[in-house]
């Protein structure tokens, strides 16, 4: 498999993701692939695996939406926005935007995979007192 052929499978695997097809994460990372994201470090498909299930268990209707995709030899920058509906507080659907870095193997399974995104603007700020507590922080450190 060549790497554009790994994107693609990689962009699908998140635009379609639903807590059954998570179990194909098995043809998508490799079986020692690092992840990391604002919440957790973690190695390998099992790790990985439960940081998808955990997602469906805290957010309602998650999707991802991938906005850009640039591919150069085996490294891979994705942009996307992820839509999600809190199952405590907002019933309103949420909006994360954030960037992912990949890097693929020779078989064209992602073996590292780290998202970026700012927790505190695009997560904390949306929940009712801590969002109040982010806001005024934000403020004051403008002053």
């Amino acid at each position: 498999m060549n790497h554009q052929d790994g994107l693609r499978d990689l962009v699908d695997f998140f635009e379609t993701l639903t807590l059954d097809s998570a179990a194909r994460i098995d043809t998508i990372y490799s079986a020692d692939a690092f992840f990391k994201d604002p919440f957790n470090e973690v190695i390998g498909r099992p790790a990985i695996a439960h940081i998808f299930r955990h997602m469906f268990a805290q957010v309602d209707a998650p999707r991802f939406v991938v906005t850009t995709q640039l591919l150069q030899g085996d490294q891979a920058f994705l942009t996307w926005d992820f839509h999600f509906r809190m199952k405590r507080f907002s019933r309103d659907e949420q909006c994360i935007r954030g960037a992912t870095h990949v890097r693929f193997d020779a078989a064209g399974q992602v073996c590292l995979h780290r998202d970026y995104w700012d927790a505190a603007e695009e997560l904390y700020e949306k929940l009712p007192v801590l969002g109040s507590l982010m806001r005024w922080l934000k403020r004051a450190g403008k002053n």
